[in-house]
Parts: C-alpha cells; sequence; structure tokens
C-alpha cells in the first residue's frame, strides 16, 4: 500500500480544478472560464487497490486586489510544505507569465519534488510540446515532467504513475468510497457559485460568495436554502435578472446538480444578500471560513 498527499498549484484558469475532477473521475471541484473560481483548499481523493492518492487543490496565486485575495494567496502557498509532492500546473497553449515566474520562485523555499505538469496540450501541436517543455527546464530543476490535457483525460495515467514514486506512506487515510473530504454543505455552495459564475459577466464573479443555509431531509425531498452574497445593490440586479429569470436559472441548473449529488428530489431556495465590501471586512470573512491564520 502506498499513499500520500498531493498539492495543486498554479496561477489561474490554467485548469487546476478540472485536473483534480479528471484524477479522481468525480466533481469535487468546481469549474468555470473565469479566475480564481476555487477559493478554498479541496480535497479529492484517488483510489486504486494498492494506492491512495489525496489531491488538494488550492487557489489560483495572483496578485491580491482584496483582503480575501491575500487570504487565498497564503492558503495557496502554505501547501508547498508537508505534501509528498507538488504538482505546478501550467498551461502549455499560453507564454510564461509573471505569475508563473512568481509561484516557481516561491517553490525554490520548498524541499518537497515538484512535478511540471503542462495542462492543455489538446491547444498545441505536438512538435510544440518539446519547444515548452525546454522553456520550462530552464527556469526550475523539476523532478519530472507531464503533458496531459485535463479536459480530455490525456496522458492522467502516466501522471499518476508518476506521481507513486513519491508517495512516501503506506496508511489508508480514507475509504475506498470516499472521493471528497469536503462537507455536503460546501459541496452545495460550491454548485450554485458554479452555476452563478458561468451565467453573469467578468466583474460579477470576484464579489460574490454563497453559503448553505439551512438543509433538512424529509422523506421523498431534501430542503435546501443557499445565500448569495454580493457586494453592491447593482450586482444584486445582475444576479437577479429582470423578473427574477437568471436567479431562477442559476436555482434550476444547480438543483439538478445537488440531486446527483444527494441522489434524492430537492427543494433549492436562492436568496442574495448585500455585504458592502465583504471582502474587506475580517469578521465577514471569518464567519464565511476565510481565515486569514490558517
Amino acid at each position: 500500500m502506498k499513499s500520500g498527499f498531493v498539492s495543486i498549484i498554479g496561477r489561474p484558469n490554467v485548469g487546476k480544478s478540472t485536473l483534480i475532477n479528471s484524477l479522481v473521475n468525480a466533481k469535487v471541484a468546481i469549474t468555470s472560464d473565469k479566475a480564481q473560481t476555487t477559493r478554498n483548499i479541496i480535497q479529492g481523493i484517488y483510489n486504486e487497490e494498492d494506492t491512495q492518492i489525496v489531491f488538494v487543490d488550492t487557489p489560483g496565486i495572483h496578485k491580491p486586489q482584496s483582503r480575501l485575495g491575500k487570504i487565498l494567496n497564503k492558503q495557496a502557498l502554505s501547501l508547498i510544505h508537508d505534501v509528498d509532492a507538488i504538482l505546478f500546473l501550467a498551461d502549455s497553449s499560453t507564454s510564461i507569465g509573471k505569475g508563473d515566474q512568481f509561484i516557481l520562485e516561491c517553490l525554490k523555499n520548498s524541499s518537497v519534488p515538484v512535478i511540471l505538469v503542462l495542462n492543455k496540450i489538446d491547444k498545441i501541436k505536438n512538435e510544440e510540446i518539446l519547444s515548452v517543455i525546454d522553456t520550462y527546464k530552464d527556469l526550475y530543476p523539476f523532478a519530472d515532467i507531464v503533458p496531459v490535457s485535463a479536459i480530455k483525460n490525456d496522458n492522467l495515467d502516466c501522471l499518476v504513475k508518476v506521481i507513486k514514486k513519491y508517495l512516501k506512506d503506506d496508511v489508508k487515510y480514507f475509504d475506498d468510497n470516499t472521493i471528497t473530504s469536503n462537507s455536503t454543505y460546501f459541496m452545495i455552495s460550491e454548485i450554485v457559485r458554479e452555476k452563478l459564475l458561468n451565467l453573469t459577466i467578468e466583474e460579477v464573479p470576484h464579489c460574490v460568495t454563497c453559503v448553505t443555509t439551512y438543509y433538512e431531509e424529509k422523506e421523498k425531498v431534501t430542503l435546501i436554502g443557499v445565500e448569495i452574497i454580493v457586494e453592491r445593490d447593482s450586482i444584486k440586479k445582475i444576479v437577479i435578472g429582470k423578473n427574477g429569470e437568471r436567479l431562477k436559472t442559476i436555482g434550476s441548473l444547480a438543483r439538478k446538480d445537488i440531486e446527483k449529488l444527494l441522489g434524492k428530489r430537492v427543494y433549492l431556495d436562492l436568496y442574495v444578500k448585500t455585504i458592502k465590501k465583504w471582502r474587506e471586512k475580517e469578521k465577514v470573512l471569518h464567519e464565511l471560513g476565510f481565515n486569514e491564520n490558517e
């Protein structure tokens, strides 16, 4: 039996959440084309007969514009220690940016083996992959380099094989049926936030968060309430939409995914609430689970 913890780190929008979902073959992290989709530390558990890998998806490291942004960066960078390996995920279809270079500079302070995972190879020609590898090799002494396409499940078996070399434990941390350590409450609020991200304009996602406020199981249906918190009344109007149509669509799409998650019929209530500058308020951030001292 081999087991261990592996963190996935990289700048926003390189496909970290898509990779973790593909590796564990289940939706444990929400995905969106909006940057900074992941805001919490999310664990996905990969199981084989003789192997268990606990993947830790981190918020994308970025130049913070708020207290929340600083907390997210701190959370992500805390996971370059006390793990068996680090997957540094990069977008092979775009050039190396300042965000990539900043993360690699931070990784120099870690003694953990770093595996370069070049994602989105489906977007480039095969002959271009070697050129991208050569470019990154000059920036950091990677323990291994694996090109993949997370969205198409391309070369993920090879990635798992490489990761196994670095696993140090022989303990099964979770049972075989567990695919994530996240609570049902958290998963529900994230599903709602995913639908909201995908149905709103660019400025909306960064100032919105979701919280599951109640959960009551009846014989034939589960009653669930989720609060959508926004920073300004103008954003509240965008989220609700004309005659409440956008909020209805968000609720309808979220309910379908939540019913898949729970395996049961769901009645979902969504509420939109304005808390001005919530991303800057320490007390509010603490109540929402974003703790600066973690």
